[in-house]
């Protein structure tokens, strides 16, 4: 082939090309991101509109339902999932992933300005978007002081802290949790107001006009030129105590005399505790494309400076950071391929019994790794654990290559060729061998990279890194390789004096080909009983298939566990922080016992007091010998004795996938509220009959407590009170308003009017309140305008793709995996539902159904192109399939390995099968396509096939055992990762194992039975050779030459 022959007349020209593949990789790797994994975010446009005052029911019919119906036409939507609350709509639409996010946004923007006339006048102006899902702090870092308290942190870390760290290269803003910013309190007394004959309306109106500071121009004279400020701004609490909000006669009223105005916080709702202890966080978020790693460094670098000048009663600490889980990931999966890397270096040596020979091989895989950097860097992908991952499984494969070529110019040599000569030929016998392993190994990884959703996003570098990996591979085994065998190499010892263990081996070698040999020919007397076996492994495969259970990922041990906390429907912060320091007092044990390090507690999660969420970070992999899954299955059986909250600990999930819900996600969807509810009820009261689903729910419960109040119109207005007068008496008294604001140390904090607390601690002190007619007059009692009735309410309406639904979620015991609980879940909906009720998935059940799915196309696909491959490069539709009928077996012996080590069928190990569909083709391109040049040579097929098949044992062999070994530190992973890798390792150590041992025997049967009827590559050129010189032989002389006949002379 050209380019060996160049490289063997051109030693320097073939080294250079491998010096310039690790200068502009090395180039390439410094400048690639460090992420977990690859960027896969979705393309979200949220919508949000405000509706203030107005019932759930009415916003979803009103503004909900209008703007759906807006945006359903536009292109490229995945899902549009819709959340009503009283007083707020919000709209989530996901786009493919191949939409752009800023086009999408436009798109929507366009669809709602078209109906903005259909909404009610009351409402806001919707609001559209971009949600990216990045937007969730990567790392928390926490305030703590013994002296300080809340307030005195959060102001610190607000005014001094957060600016410092958002600056940062890569950080996009800082998130205060647990913040209780500063804001002047103005709490209302109801019998002092009435007793002063002053509404609250009067009192808002006093705030404003009193607490404002305008431009008073300038005062101008010939020579100087004053500005006057005119210093209206309140400051302080005595001055707002002091503030006259009326006067009558002489008299003036106070506010101090109607209020009790004292220095408070904004928000009471939200509370951050650190082990157990008082803290503010601060949540580091980083912008979409930074790099995870070194956002992190970047912080930890700056909270090393912040301490030494941090005050002495203050302390700092990072509580959680998303990065250990990276770092940890990626140092064990370098660990994995530097031992990777040394198997196979001995796996070679232990064949080829010199480190001259092994030497050349070794030279490849840091070319081909390195090189694949280039192709990472011109597709701007990422280092990430997929593409890590990818490396280690090159590991065997990049050597598959240079071990086929040296093997045959060490062979051409031993049987006494000169070096230089047995490289130039022995490169031209299997340079079409190697290039066709190679363009059959690409054409299987590329489909992995055009599987559909998120998960072909995923795995699009996983495929890409491998192909790029093996593409250089090829380069190296065509230029270098060759080349360094014509120096290297030299003939074998001849006699086993000073050459005791290359004698021993080689023994051991030469006795392992002739029992292949012997077996061999027995094969080929029995065809029959090779078929059988054959055939019986496929039998195989189809019961064990049902039998494993299937999930989207495995779990892997993160060190975190994540406990979402949810109180009675309208329970207090009070109730649910009492609960909370409950569990906490369960977990501060494991903090004791050194199995975790670090708890993070946040009450009031998202404003809502009824919702909280706890952090156990759990101590690094190599400091514990217990794992993450271990302590969460621990923690549900404790928690089951709480019975005031529910509290689920949640594995977080893996692959990429964001939020901490539980894995099953099953949403019923129909016409109405009425109807989802009562069919979820259903099919939830069955569903508790099955003990492997856990801490089943719903998210639609009429459970919420709400005061209705009904306002008497006729009333009202012979009272001469508006509707609108009501409604902001009521949100100013139970909603805390803010009125004004004021100034302290150059920031501006709020001022809030709110009724005392034991002025809204019943329904009846609704009635209590006064207000004003519109034309002046005596003070009205609200009690005299309206009605107040206690319900249960939905404090949530869903609806997803445009249906009411509900969505059911729980968790899975031990043992159980989401495919079988999905599958019981549908069985039960097929029985229990009506035809008018639709069933789908969200989360991480939706992924799971998509990719299962996904992969039996890809699995298809890659098929398909291989053999097409195959097919073009062998001239034949016999050979390719001849090959590809061995393929089966590797997936049966994959599926054996999965179910004896009890490893799921996931997303990992459903790539790993795919692979095997190239490295099994491989081993049968190198026997075929020796059999074919022997045929060529004139032998028979049945002598061509045993022949070759001897001759390429060792070889086949040898990359065979590189390519497991390459996969077995893989099998024996631990630490960060270590689940997903086992599972793709598992499913190459086992279909390799027992396909190989198969194939050896399978494909020349198939050979022997087959190829007869196929012609060899050559036929068609060789029938125009002869029929070109039959036709110069004895044809007209004119026809003999290829050029056109001489021009006729005028």
């Amino acid at each position: 082939m050209i380019l060996s022959d160049v490289s063997i007349k051109r030693p320097v020209f073939a080294t250079v090309l491998s010096l310039l593949t690790v200068v502009f990789g090395v180039a390439s790797l410094l400048g690639l991101p460090v992420r977990e994994y690859p960027d896969i975010d979705p393309p979200v446009v949220s919508i949000a509109t405000d509706y203030t005052g107005a019932a759930a029911e009415v916003v979803d019919t009103q503004i909900t339902q209008v703007i759906e119906g807006a945006i359903s036409g536009i292109e490229g939507i995945r899902a549009i999932e819709s959340s009503t609350e009283q007083g707020e709509s919000r709209t989530s639409i996901e786009f493919n992933i191949s939409r752009d996010v800023d086009i999408a946004a436009n798109d929507v923007r366009d669809a709602v300005s078209r109906v903005l006339n259909r909404l009610p006048e009351e409402a806001d102006v919707p609001v559209v978007s971009k949600a990216d899902s990045d937007a969730r702090p990567m790392m928390w870092v926490t305030l703590r002081s013994q002296v300080w308290d809340s307030a005195e942190l959060s102001d610190f870390a607000d005014r001094v802290l957060a600016d410092r760290l958002s600056v940062l290269d890569g950080v996009a803003d800082v998130r205060i949790g647990g913040e209780r910013r500063y804001a002047i309190r103005v709490w209302l007394d109801r019998e002092r107001l009435a007793a002063r004959d002053i509404t609250v309306a009067e009192v808002e109106q006093a705030l404003r006009a009193n607490n404002i500071e305008l431009p008073a121009g300038s005062v101008d004279s010939s020579t100087r030129n004053f500005t006057v400020r005119a210093e209206g701004r309140l400051s302080t609490v005595e001055e707002f105590r002091n503030l006259v909000i009326r006067r009558q006669g002489n008299e003036l009223l106070r506010l101090g005399e109607v209020a009790n105005v004292q220095m408070g916080v904004e928000s009471d709702v939200s509370r951050l505790r650190a082990n157990g202890e008082t803290a503010i966080g601060m949540g580091i978020i980083r912008q979409s494309k930074a790099n995870t790693v070194a956002v992190s460094d970047a912080v930890r670098a700056e909270l090393e400076k912040i301490r030494e000048t941090l005050p002495p009663e203050v302390s700092i600490a990072e509580s959680y950071d998303e990065s250990i889980f990276i770092r940890a990931s990626i140092r064990e999966v370098m660990v994995t391929l530097a031992i990777a890397v040394s198997l196979v270096i001995l796996v070679i040596f232990l064949f080829l019994r010199s480190w001259r020979a092994t030497l050349i091989p070794a030279v490849t895989i840091p070319v081909a790794v390195i090189g694949a950097f280039i192709g990472l860097g011109f597709l701007g992908f990422s280092i990430n654990v997929l593409t890590l991952l990818a490396m280690i499984l090159a590991i065997g494969l990049v050597v598959d290559d240079a071990i086929v070529m040296l093997e045959n110019i060490q062979r051409r040599i031993d049987l006494g060729e000169p070096p230089l000569l047995a490289a130039y030929r022995g490169a031209r016998q299997v340079a079409f061998a190697v290039v066709a392993t190679t363009v059959t190994l690409v054409a299987v990884f590329v489909p992995i990279s055009f599987m559909g959703g998120n998960i072909g996003r995923l795995f699009a570098e996983f495929g890409f890194t491998l192909a790029a990996a093996v593409v250089f591979s090829t380069l190296v085994a065509l230029t270098l390789t060759p080349m360094l065998c014509s120096k290297w190499l030299r003939h074998s010892p001849e006699h086993a004096e000073g050459h005791r263990l290359w004698a021993a081996s080689e023994r051991l070698l030469t006795g392992l080909s002739r029992g292949y040999e012997r077996l061999l020919r027995l094969a080929l007397r029995h065809p029959g009983l090779v078929i059988g076996v054959g055939l019986a492994g496929l039998v195989v495969a189809a019961v064990v298939y049902p039998e494993l259970p299937q999930e989207l990922a495995p779990t892997e041990d993160r060190g975190v566990i994540i406990m979402p906390v949810s109180a009675p429907r309208g329970a207090t912060v009070e109730y649910t922080d009492h609960y909370v320091r409950e569990i906490e007092h369960q977990l501060l044990p494991y903090l004791d016992q050194g199995t975790a390090d670090r708890l993070l507690s946040i009450v009031g999660f998202r404003g809502e007091e009824d919702s909280a969420f706890l952090i156990l970070g759990l101590a690094p992999w190599e400091a514990r010998d217990v794992k993450q899954q271990q302590v969460t299955g621990e923690l549900r059986q404790r928690f089951r004795d709480i019975a005031g909250v529910r509290v689920v600990p949640v594995n977080p999930p893996g692959l990429g996938q964001r939020g901490f819900s539980q894995p099953v996600q099953f949403v019923v969807a129909g016409p109405d509220y009425a109807s989802v509810q009562s069919w979820s009820e259903d099919i939830v009261a069955r569903a508790k009959e099955n003990p492997n689903l856990l801490n089943i729910e719903t998210d639609f419960e009429l459970t919420r407590p709400e005061l209705r109040v009904t306002i008497d119109r006729e009333r009202a207005a012979d009272l001469d009170i508006t509707v609108e007068d009501v409604g902001l008496t009521l949100q100013t008294m139970l909603a805390s308003r803010q009125v004004t604001t004021y100034l302290d140390r150059g920031r501006e904090y709020d001022v809030i009017v709110q009724a005392a607390d034991r002025d809204r601690a019943t329904p009846e002190d609704l009635g209590q309140i006064y207000l004003r007619p519109r034309e002046g007059g005596a003070l009205i009692p609200l009690r005299a305008l309206v009605s107040v009735q206690e319900v249960g309410a939905n404090p949530d309406l869903r609806r997803i793709d445009r249906l009411p639904a509900v969505v059911i979620s729980a968790s899975l015991a031990e043992g159980y995996d989401l495919g079988s609980a999905l599958t019981y879940l549908n069985r039960l909906a097929a029985d229990t539902l009506p035809p008018e009720a639709r069933v789908s998935y969200r989360g991480l059940s939706r992924e799971f159904q998509e990719s299962s799915n996904a992969i039996f196309v890809t699995f298809g696909l890659a098929f398909v192109i291989v053999f097409l491959v195959l097919a073009a490069q062998f001239e034949s539709w016999i050979h390719p399939l001849i090959i590809m009928l061995t393929v089966p077996l590797a997936v049966t012996g994959a599926l054996l390995a999965l179910l004896w080590s009890g490893i799921s069928l996931n997303i990992y190990s459903q790539i790993g099968i795919i692979m095997l569909l190239g490295l099994m083709a491989k081993n049968g391109i190198l026997i075929v396509e020796f059999a074919n040049q022997l045929r060529d040579q004139g032998l028979a097929v049945r002598e061509a096939i045993l022949e070759g098949a001897v001759l390429r044992f060792r070889p086949v062999l040898m990359t065979t055992i590189s390519t497991i070994f390459g996969a077995i530190p893989l099998v024996l992973a631990t630490g960060a990762g270590a689940e997903s890798r086992a599972a793709i390792g598992m499913v190459i150590l086992g279909g390799l194992t027992f396909a190989t041992t198969l194939t050896l025997f399978l494909i020349p049967v198939l050979y022997n039975l087959l190829a007869r009827f196929a012609k060899p590559t050559h036929a068609v050129a060789q029938a125009l050779a002869q029929e070109a010189a039959r036709v110069d032989g004895g044809g007209d002389s004119r026809l003999a030459s290829d050029d056109p006949p001489p021009a006729r002379q005028a």
